[in-house]
């Protein structure tokens, strides 16, 4: 994988500004755009991303999976997320997946990758891969309930290109085992899970129950297994960690 990155100095958000420069004049896979200054992040479920202005990573690239069916989408989410958890992995431990994508350390949350895709027949024709990573910031001030960044951690202060290149490489590494070693991809991730072992509280439509998690099956659905023994399947957004 070759990257060409583009550098903004603000744009409202990379994974929109992506879509709109691919929309005009297509780009080749591998396009990054990171920016200093992102004025209107956007996250999973319509949530904002807080970024203070040049102290993290916030950027997005341009994939064109070729060899994933729309169906199999769901092996790019683990990929991408565990290319950020292997990096992480080098500065500290206790880094892991929360089901889908979030990236958290210990039950804070250092990261957040939105994906879009876009279908044609039976092919994905575009995935944009939008990720937010807390690298030096030391105070946030929104009312998301659990950011965490790497310098927070580790009490070091990170070279922000140094970090996207890391991020890049290991990106490289892990998208090529979605059409080659899935199934130690897959393996990966489950070893990756944020609460894989152990009893925890859960919210769905019908309230508050614990459970553990027994699997996330290949198409992305999670599997849980409640106290009282029922197994339970959710898609993404129909069930949610209580933290």
């Amino acid at each position: 994988m070759e990257w060409h990155i583009i550098k903004l100095q603000e744009t409202r958000s990379t994974n929109t500004y992506l879509d709109s420069i691919d929309t005009e004049c297509p780009q080749q896979e591998g396009c990054v755009v990171t920016t200093h200054t992102q004025s209107a992040g956007r996250g999973q479920r319509g949530n904002s991303w807080e970024a203070e202005p040049g102290k993290n990573l916030t950027f997005s690239y341009l994939l064109r999976p070729e060899g994933v069916a729309p169906q199999e989408q769901f092996i790019l989410s683990q990929a991408v997320s565990l290319a950020v958890v292997d990096v992480l992995s080098r500065y500290a431990q206790g880094f892991s997946v929360k089901w889908p994508n979030d990236i958290y350390y210990h039950d804070s949350k250092i990261a957040g990758i939105l994906i879009e895709h876009n279908l044609s027949g039976m092919s994905i024709s575009r995935t944009i891969v939008g990720i937010g990573l807390n690298i030096n910031q030391q105070q946030f001030i929104s009312d998301a309930p659990n950011p965490i960044s790497l310098q927070q951690i580790t009490g070091r202060e990170y070279d922000l290109d140094a970090m996207l290149a890391e991020v890049l490489e290991a990106t490289t590494i892990r998208y090529a085992q979605c059409v080659g070693d899935r199934k130690q991809l897959q393996l990966d991730y489950a070893a990756a899970l944020y609460r894989k072992d152990g009893f925890y509280p859960y919210r769905d439509a019908q309230g508050e129950f614990m459970a553990t998690i027994r699997e996330v099956q290949p198409d992305g659905y999670l599997v849980l297994c409640d106290t009282e023994g029922r197994v339970r399947q959710y898609a993404f957004k129909e069930v949610a960690f209580i933290i």
